[in-house]
């Protein structure tokens, strides 16, 4: 049986996700944050150098990591045609770049957003705080607010091509895809000025396979 190391309110969830929508058998091994740093716990290294999630070891014993090669391996070995476009077809270019797309380009100016509001919030000897909270603002101002603006209106016009990110059928593109919209929706700034991505999100949280995958996973507080 398949096995995800899964960490809570991680890229993991997605992994779980996929596999309830493939109807493929797995189980958990649940991993918590240090509610201090947020990051992973040292017992993730035992099963993958890195030590981040997630991670998944197949049947047969191979060891997959990053969440775009995990949810491309696994759709292709336990997909039979399904979640993803046939081979050659025009939507199947869409779908490999929007597999590529969240983690490569939609994924980094979310993460910045993060860091930078942390800085703002992080405890330091009064004289340093206005120095700091200064700088992460203009950070934010020049270049994290445009950059992530300009990923926000890149995808909500891709989806006025088709229902889903690689065309008119939901894919594992979309599972792929669904971490950085719903970042953006808890700290990017996306909101009912784009519609469409919010109506791709609505459209996802509703799916049986997506509502599963979060009640074997756990809370999920990027929901929030």
């Amino acid at each position: 049986m398949i096995t995800v190391h899964h960490l809570n309110n991680s890229r993991s969830q997605r992994v779980l996700w996929l596999l309830e929508e493939l109807g493929q058998p797995y189980e958990i091994r649940s991993y918590e944050r240090d509610p201090v740093t947020m990051l992973a716990p040292a017992s993730l290294k035992a099963v993958h150098p890195l030590g981040k999630s997630p991670v998944v070891v197949t049947e047969d014993g191979l060891t997959l990591a990053e969440s775009g090669a995990i949810l491309e391996t696994l759709t292709e070995r336990y997909g039979n045609g399904r979640l993803a476009p046939a081979a050659g077809s025009p939507d199947a270019v869409r779908y490999r770049y929007w597999l590529h797309y969240a983690e490569g380009s939609a994924m980094p100016p979310l993460l910045l957003k993060l860091m930078f509001d942390r800085i703002e919030k992080a405890k330091m000897p009064f004289f340093a705080k206005p120095i700091a909270k200064g700088i992460a603002q203009k950070a934010k101002d020049a270049f994290i607010g445009p950059q992530l603006k300009t990923h926000l209106d890149f995808m909500e016009g891709e989806l006025g091509k088709g229902e889903w990110f690689a065309g008119d059928a939901f894919t594992a593109a979309d599972i792929q895809m669904s971490f950085a919209v719903e970042a953006a929706r808890a700290r990017g700034g996306l909101d009912a000025s784009r519609p469409r991505l919010m109506a791709y999100l609505e459209r996802i949280h509703a799916r049986p396979a997506y509502l599963k995958a979060v009640e074997r996973g756990g809370p999920y507080s990027l929901l929030k």
